[in-house]
């Protein structure tokens, strides 16, 4: 069974891999030759070019789908591929409210594109072209949740130019007036088409580095699960083995370290229920399954939620000056407020708030 859970936590990945006697990403701005960065002479391979690797390992192995209502593994960004092709089955799939989540017709579009399409929901896509349907909408620009950085070589790179010869004709000689050709047009034709007939480069040895993001709160925008997640990291972990080429014989994946910073999704979730009114005394009730959000720029302790918070630790503060309050009742109604100042603090580096408003009230009972 495959794990169809929200990506809950934020991951930081760094990918090691290397070259040898291979041209690893061609510059075709400069004859192909190997990619380098001009001031340091390092290798370079393109973010793009990496994300090719994995579009084309899930198209050759895509995860079992278990239902339509599931996430599907096709790849939109591919040749020969058309997306206003693919936009028009979506809006046609889309026309009735009850057909796919989402208010508007764009949005559903964009839904189903993404439940669709692995690598839409992955790396995202403009998809603002074609039908006017999402021209000018919100939808039309989908970021992924997986963004990948430039990889680079550790030290700088000599490329060296291969000359390539050929032993046989192409094509077969022509004779002049419609004649059969003679010997010596024969080997005259013969003679133009061997030889030296091109050129191509070759790192000798590199080991590159590549970084990858994976956001949470945009990964519930798309839909993109932990099984995705899985499929990425096992596609870039095999990404050379199933694209062998005479310029790309010798790559290999060394390493892949994933970072998981483990409890971000309590702070973007706090954020989200703050964000949608939650009251401060019921966050308690959520705290066993808080959903994850997107809102973080927007979300903060305003308004209603703010008024509750800081009148709560008063209200504590009388409790425990009147002797009724226990332990247990305290830590219940304290906990979700130092949660709460852990995401107010989150959103004032963010935003660059004035002041945080939960400070006061946490320094009075002790968590300032």
């Amino acid at each position: 069974m495959m794990n169809n859970d929200s990506v809950s936590n934020r991951h930081d990945f760094l990918l090691l891999f290397e070259v040898t006697n291979g041209n690893p990403n061609g510059d075709p701005d400069a004859g192909n030759m190997p990619r380098l960065d001009p001031n340091t002479n390092r290798g370079i391979v393109s973010d793009v070019c990496l994300k090719r690797k994995v579009r084309n390992f899930v198209e050759l192995f895509p995860a079992a789908r278990e239902s339509d209502a599931q996430n599907g593994f096709n790849i939109l960004i591919k040749q020969g591929s058309v997306i206003e092709t693919q936009q028009k089955r979506a809006i046609a799939a889309c026309r009735e409210p009850e057909s796919m989540a989402g208010e508007t017709l764009p949005e559903r579009v964009k839904n189903w594109i993404c439940r669709e399409f692995y690598d839409v929901r992955t790396f995202g896509c403009v998809l603002s072209t074609g039908d006017e349907v999402m021209k000018g909408s919100a939808f039309g620009q989908v970021r992924g949740p997986v963004q990948i950085t430039f990889g680079q070589s550790f030290h700088s790179i000599t490329p060296l130019e291969v000359v390539l010869s050929v032993c046989a004709a192409r094509n077969e000689a022509e004779g002049k007036g419609g004649k059969p050709p003679t010997e010596e047009e024969v080997a005259k034709a013969t003679s133009a088409q061997t030889g030296i007939q091109g050129r191509k480069h070759i790192v000798p040895y590199a080991l590159y580095s590549a970084k990858g993001y994976i956001s949470p709160s945009f990964a519930e925008r798309t839909g993109f699960t932990s099984a995705d997640m899985e499929l990425l990291f096992q596609a870039v972990l095999q990404m050379f083995e199933h694209d062998r080429s005479a310029a790309r014989a010798e790559m290999i994946v060394r390493r892949l370290f994933d970072f998981e910073h483990v409890g971000t999704h309590q702070v973007f979730a706090v954020a989200g229920l703050l964000d949608a009114g939650v009251g401060m005394t019921e966050l308690g009730e959520h705290r066993a399954q808080l959903p994850l959000v997107h809102r973080l720029l927007e979300a903060g302790a305003e308004g209603g939620a703010a008024a509750e918070l800081n009148a709560l630790p008063d209200a504590v503060g009388q409790q425990q000056r009147d002797g009724a309050g226990d332990d247990q009742q305290h830590r219940e109604q304290v906990e979700p407020l130092a949660l709460a100042y852990e995401v107010n603090q989150a959103l004032h580096l963010r935003r660059h708030c004035r002041h945080c408003r939960l400070r006061p009230s946490l320094e009075r009972l002790g968590y300032g």
